[in-house]
C-alpha cells in the first residue's frame, strides 16, 4: 500500500513520499517562536521553509490513522500494557529503561535521517521506486544490519 501511495504522490505532487523533513520544519517553527531572526538567516530553513504542508499533515495523520485503525479493529485486537516476553527476558520490566532506550533510539534515527537526507523508509520506498542503485544497496545493508542487531540485542547469535 505504501508503494502505491508513493506512486500516487509522485503523480499528484511531483514529489516523493517522505516525512523526515517535517521534523526539521517543525523544529524551525519552534525556533522561530523564540528566535525568528535565526530561522530567517539559517541557510537550511531558507531552502526548507518551516511551514505546514502536505507532508506535515501526513505526519499528523499517521498516528491518528493508526489509532483509529486500532480502535475500529478492537474486537480483533486487545489493548494491553503487558510487555512482550522477549523484551522482559532481555531488558526487564522497567518503564524508565524503556523510555530512555526509546528516546535515545529515536534521537539516533532522527540524526541519521537528517545526515542521510532522508529516513530509512524514504530511501527504501522512494529511492527503490526510482530504481536508484544507492537505495537498493542501502536497503540490503539496512536489512542485514537490522537482522544482526536484533540477534545481538536479543542474544540469539
Amino acid at each position: 500500500m505504501l508503494g502505491l501511495l508513493n506512486i500516487i504522490t509522485f503523480y499528484v505532487s511531483n514529489y516523493y513520499l517522505s516525512v523526515s523533513t517535517t521534523f526539521s520544519r517543525a523544529a524551525g517553527m519552534l525556533v522561530s517562536i523564540v528566535a525568528p531572526e535565526h530561522v530567517a538567516a539559517n541557510a537550511y530553513w531558507q531552502k526548507v521553509q518551516p511551514t505546514v504542508d502536505w507532508q506535515f499533515m501526513l505526519v499528523i495523520g499517521i498516528p491518528i490513522g493508526a489509532y483509529l485503525a486500532a480502535r475500529l479493529s478492537q474486537p480483533a485486537l486487545r489493548f494491553t500494557a503487558k510487555l512482550p516476553d522477549m523484551w522482559v527476558s532481555r531488558f526487564g520490566t522497567s518503564n524508565a529503561q524503556r523510555w530512555v532506550v526509546g528516546i535515545i533510539g529515536g534521537i539516533l534515527v532522527g540524526f541519521g535521517a537528517r545526515l542521510a537526507d532522508g529516513c530509512t523508509s524514504g530511501h527504501a520506498l522512494s529511492g527503490g521506486a526510482q530504481l536508484a542503485a544507492s537505495s537498493w544497496v542501502f536497503l540490503v545493508a539496512m536489512m542485514l544490519s537490522g537482522t544482526i542487531s536484533a540477534r545481538l540485542i536479543f542474544r540469539r547469535v
